[in-house]
C-alpha cells in the first residue's frame, strides 16, 4: 500500500507533544511491514538540513491563497525505510515555535496551514506519488479531505485516494474567522453547519471530521468520550453522526528509544531482573532537582504540559495535603503562566519535598521515567497519553485518572489477585486524587506487591507493532469505502 502520513510535527524533526511521537514511529513500522510510506510535514527552523540530510527537490510549489500565490519548496530525507518530505516557506515556518508563542497562537495560522495542506497535495503530484490513503493528523492538516472533495474532486491523480483523519486532541480545532474563507479557495456552499462552519467561524478540524472517509482517535475510550457533550467540545453531534466511521486505536511507544536496558540518557541501565539498579537513577534524579538523598522516600514524577486538561487545577488544590505526606515530587514541563507561578512558589515553600523545572528537557524526561517510583497523570481528559506507557516500561508505577487512553492502558492493581499495572481513580476532584496517592504509598510500603506491580507493567507490550497493524486494517477499510 502507498501511504502518505501528513503531520504538523514528528520526531526527531520537531515536537510539541505526543502527536510528534506517533508521526515519527508509525511510518517506521508501516515501512517495516512492506508499505511504501511518505511522511510530510512543514520545514520548520528546527528541521536542520545538514543534521537530517535534507535534499532540495528540483520541483517547487505555487500555492493559491486568496488573492495571491505563495511559493514553496520541497525537501526530502531518507529515514528508516521511508521518505520524509518537508514543505518549505521561510515566511511561514522559519520560526522558533511551531504554532504560537507565550502571547498565543500565531495570527496567520490559517494561512500557514492552508498553505501547508494545499502544498501537500501539490507536492504529491509533483513527486508522482499516488497514495492509496492520505492519513491526516489534527486540525493543521484536516482540510486536506475538504480539498480532495472540492478543488481536486475531478482530478484523476487522486481518484482512488482515500483519507483517514486522526484526532489526537479534540480540544484543539483550528478556529478562524469566516473572512478567511477565500484562503481555502472553496465555495461558500461549504460554509454551512453541515460543512465547515462552527458558530460563525471556520473549523479546520471539522472539515476533516465531515469530509474524511474514516476517522479515528488515539484510544477506544476517547473515541466514545468525544461523542458526549462533556468531552465533545461542541463537535459531539457531528461525531455522533459519523459514529459508524469513528474508531479508536491506542498509540504505541518507540520501544527502541524507551528501553531501560539500552537507554543512554539514564545513569544506570536495568531490566526487571536488575531492578536494584533503578535506584542509581533515583539518586541522580534527586540530585538534579536539589532534593535530599533519601532513596527510601517515595518519589513521584510528573512530565506534562501545565494546563487544566492535565489535571493541574485539582493538583493545585491538593498540593498542601500531598506535601504533608512522606514523599517527594519532581515536575518537568511548561504551560500556563498561572501554573508556572504556582509551582515556582510551591517549590520555594517545600524545598526538600518538591523540585520544579519549567522547561522541556529530553534527557531529564528519560531520567524521571527511570528514577521516579511513581508517575502522576491526574488528567481531566487524556486522548491517549504516552508517559504512562513509558513509565510502565521503566518500572515506574503510574497513578492516573480513569479516562481516555489512561483507562485503556493502565489496569488498577488488585492485591488479592496480584493483577494490575498501576493505581487509578475515577472522580475528577482533589479528594479522589489524594486518596489515589495515599493508596499508592500504602502499596509502596508492601514491597512484594510493589515489585509485582512493577513487573506487571514492565512485561506489558506497548510497542507500535500492534497499533500499526490496526492502522493497516483501517487504511484498507478507508480504501474500500472510497471505491464503493
Amino acid at each position: 500500500m502507498r501511504i502518505a502520513i501528513v503531520s504538523p510535527e514528528a520526531v526527531p524533526f520537531a515536537k510539541t507533544g505526543g502527536l510528534a511521537d506517533v508521526a515519527g514511529a508509525l511510518p517506521k513500522e508501516l515501512a517495516q511491514a512492506g508499505h511504501e510510506v511518505r511522511l510530510i510535514m512543514p520545514k520548520y527552523r528546527a528541521v536542520d538540513a545538514a543534521k537530517f540530510g535534507l535534499v532540495r527537490n528540483e520541483n517547487s510549489l505555487l500555492v493559491p491563497l486568496g488573492d495571491k500565490t505563495v511559493a514553496g519548496e520541497i525537501f526530502t530525507s531518507s529515514q528508516d525505510g521511508f521518505t520524509a518530505i518537508f514543505i518549505g516557506n521561510d515566511e511561514y515556518f522559519a520560526r522558533d515555535e511551531l504554532y504560537g508563542n507565550k502571547t498565543g497562537d500565531f495570527p496567520d495560522n490559517a494561512s500557514r496551514f492552508t498553505f501547508f495542506s494545499k502544498g501537500v497535495l501539490q507536492c504529491l503530484k509533483r513527486l508522482g506519488f499516488v497514495p492509496d490513503v492520505i492519513h491526516v493528523n489534527d486540525w493543521q492538516s484536516a482540510t486536506i479531505p475538504l480539498f480532495l472533495t472540492s478543488i481536486y474532486r475531478n482530478d484523476p491523480f487522486f481518484r482512488k485516494t482515500a483519507t483517514l483523519l486522526t484526532i489526537h486532541n479534540l480540544g484543539y480545532q483550528g478556529l478562524f474567522w469566516h473572512l478567511d474563507m477565500p484562503l481555502l479557495g472553496v465555495g461558500w456552499e461549504y460554509f454551512t453547519p453541515e460543512g465547515i462552519e462552527f458558530w460563525g467561524k471556520i473549523n479546520f478540524l471539522k472539515a476533516g471530521i465531515v469530509y474524511a472517509d474514516l476517522i479515528n482517535t488515539v484510544s477506544s475510550k476517547y473515541a466514545r468520550e468525544i461523542t458526549t457533550p462533556e468531552f465533545g467540545f461542541g463537535l459531539d453531534g457531528v461525531l455522533r453522526a459519523r459514529s459508524k466511521d469513528l474508531f479508536g486505536i491506542v498509540n504505541g511507544i518507540d520501544t527502541e528509544i524507551w528501553n531501560p536496558r539500552t537507554d543512554t540518557l539514564i545513569t544506570k541501565r536495568y531490566g526487571p531482573e536488575t531492578l536494584a539498579d533503578k535506584l542509581e537513577n533515583k539518586k541522580t534524579l534527586l540530585n538534579e532537582f536539589y532534593l535530599p538523598q533519601k532513596p527510601d522516600t517515595p518519589l513521584i514524577g510528573i512530565i506534562s504540559r501545565l494546563a487544566d486538561q492535565k489535571g493541574f487545577d485539582i493538583l493545585a488544590e491538593a498540593m498542601k495535603e500531598i506535601m504533608a505526606m512522606d514523599l517527594m515530587m519532581v515536575v518537568l514541563g511548561t504551560g500556563e503562566a498561572r501554573y508556572h507561578e504556582l509551582l515556582t512558589r510551591l517549590g520555594k515553600s517545600y524545598p526538600t519535598r518538591l523540585g520544579v523545572k519549567l522547561a522541556f528537557n529530553l534527557g531529564l524526561s528519560h531520567l524521571i521515567e527511570a528514577g521516579a517510583d511513581m508517575f502522576l497523570m491526574p488528567s481531566h481528559y487524556e486522548p491517549c497519553g504516552l508517559n504512562q506507557m513509558m513509565s510502565m516500561r521503566y518500572g515506574t508505577v503510574p497513578v492516573v485518572r480513569d479516562t481516555g487512553g489512561l483507562s485503556d492502558t493502565v489496569i488498577d492493581y488488585r492485591e488479592k489477585t496480584k493483577t494490575g499495572t498501576g493505581v487509578t481513580f475515577t472522580d475528577y476532584n482533589a479528594e479522589s486524587l489524594v486518596a489515589a496517592i495515599r493508596r499508592a504509598l500504602a502499596l509502596y510500603a508492601k514491597k512484594a506487591h510493589w515489585e509485582t506491580i512493577i513487573k506487571n507493567g514492565m512485561s506489558t507490550d506497548f510497542s507500535w507493532r500492534a497499533s500499526a497493524e490496526k492502522y493497516e486494517r483501517l487504511y484498507g477499510e478507508a480504501v474500500k469505502k472510497k471505491i464503493m
